[in-house]
């Protein structure tokens, strides 16, 4: 498919999506937030992993808090997204407890994180990620992904396979109602090696 119609189908399919999205109730959201949490706990790429970065997730997003409160009662590093909204630029930067995010500041796109002036461990300069949690609007079932539109995960997954000798396993978290029969991609799109919704088998 040429590049001028992959961003064509993208767009249409983010619009699609987004209205899907918007169909779902807050009891379905927290339903399928819960089961996705104990589907995460009981995996075994989750076990093994040490140092986890996690979104903090937006309204229309599976629900992580669960998720990240496990993370710190299993004695593991967890690493949350600090954006840089001028350019396509991401780190993942260290959180020190999960109750510090409420007193994180918010973003224009109301997501908590920490100050960009202020210093924090990232995570590919003290020994990289073992596992990433990755948000987004589409995904299909070969782990294509569609994003929001920013690059800000693929560009990291780029700098991650140049930081580690062992590439960190990424794991989409979804509602079923965002998984789609094929999502148009093209070359700088990174595929995620598992989508995790409700009907989701092991790979």
């Amino acid at each position: 498919m040429a590049a001028a119609a992959v961003s064509g189908a993208k767009r249409s399919l983010r619009t699609e999506l987004k209205q899907r999205l918007r169909a779902i109730s807050a009891e379905e959201r927290l339903r399928q937030s819960r089961l996705l949490t104990q589907k995460v706990i009981a995996h075994s790429q989750y076990q093994k992993s040490k140092r986890i970065s996690i979104f903090l997730s937006m309204q229309d997003e599976i629900d992580t808090e669960e998720i990240i409160k496990d993370i710190f009662q299993r004695g593991k590093t967890c690493f949350i997204p600090r954006y840089q909204f001028q350019s396509n630029h991401m780190d993942m930067v260290k959180l020190a407890s999960p109750e510090e995010i409420s007193s994180l500041p918010k973003t224009s796109w109301n997501i908590p994180q920490p100050g960009e002036d202020e210093v924090r461990e990232e995570a590919l300069s003290t020994g990289g990620l073992d596992l990433i949690f990755m948000p987004g609007l589409g995904f299909d079932r070969h782990g294509h992904r569609l994003g929001r539109g920013g690059g800000y995960y693929d560009a990291y997954l780029k700098r991650c396979a140049q930081h580690q000798h062992t590439k960190p396993y990424t794991v989409a978290l979804a509602f079923k109602e965002q998984i789609c029969p094929q999502v148009p991609v093209d070359e700088h799109d990174v595929k995620v090696d598992e989508v995790l919704y409700e009907d989701s088998s092991a790979p």
